[in-house]
């Protein structure tokens, strides 16, 4: 990384909320919507999840195909200024760092009581207030898609303002969640809750998924 594109990372980083430069785009955008990635002493990159890990950081970001670009033209040699030679499927790694902490984060908002678990619990749960998002299993068979789809229209008509959290399959759901396979899951709200919302987001964007919200259909 340049001694300019640093100077434009401190300053666009005073004010509200910390921005930095993304190296491949050079747009500056929220910590949040990049990944940090450093040097470990053997030479290896390091993608630094939580930004916290000491060193010269370059910042990419939060997209897969912004991390192969930067592969590609070699930026994290020249943004580090050492040598070192990124794995190939570097972007694949990610992918799968940030779907381990989402599902990680999960596991931890079962514990706390912030999930909900099966089409009935779910279906009160969206004519409750206290709901932050929904979850569907990616392989929902149809059926299961339409019932959420018609709950979700009850209670919000066409526009829902949940989020609706498709990236992961049944097995996965039923693996962080401790029960045989799962299709549908409310998250309700508080610290446990946004933890894992926001880290399933991150994942979204970063697999090109957008930020969707829930779909209602007409009963």
């Amino acid at each position: 990384m340049t001694e300019a594109l640093e100077q434009t990372e401190a300053a666009a980083g005073r004010g509200a909320g910390r921005t930095r430069m993304c190296a491949v785009t050079r747009a500056v955008l929220p910590e949040s919507e990049l990944i940090r990635f450093v040097a470990a002493p053997d030479g290896m990159l390091v993608a630094d999840l939580k930004a916290k890990l000491p060193g010269r950081g370059i910042w990419v970001g939060a997209d897969r195909k912004r991390v192969a670009e930067a592969v590609k033209r070699n930026l994290f040699q020249r943004g580090l200024n050492r040598t070192l030679t990124p794995s190939a499927d570097l972007p694949e790694q990610v992918g799968a760092r940030l779907r381990e902490v989402a599902l990680g984060r999960l596991g931890l908002a079962r514990k706390a009581g912030a999930i909900l678990a099966g089409f009935g619990k779910v279906e009160a749960a969206i004519g409750g207030e206290r709901l932050s998002a929904l979850v569907l299993a990616f392989d929902a068979a149809e059926d299961a898609k339409r019932k959420i789809a018609r709950a979700i229209y009850r209670r919000f008509g066409e526009a829902s303002p949940l989020p609706l959290l498709r990236l992961f399959g049944s097995e996965e759901l039923g693996l962080a969640l401790g029960r045989p396979n799962v299709i549908h899951a409310a998250v309700l709200q508080g610290a446990a809750g946004t933890s894992f919302v926001e880290a399933a987001i991150r994942l979204q964007r970063y697999e090109g998924a957008g930020d969707s919200r829930a779909e209602s259909g007409q009963p």
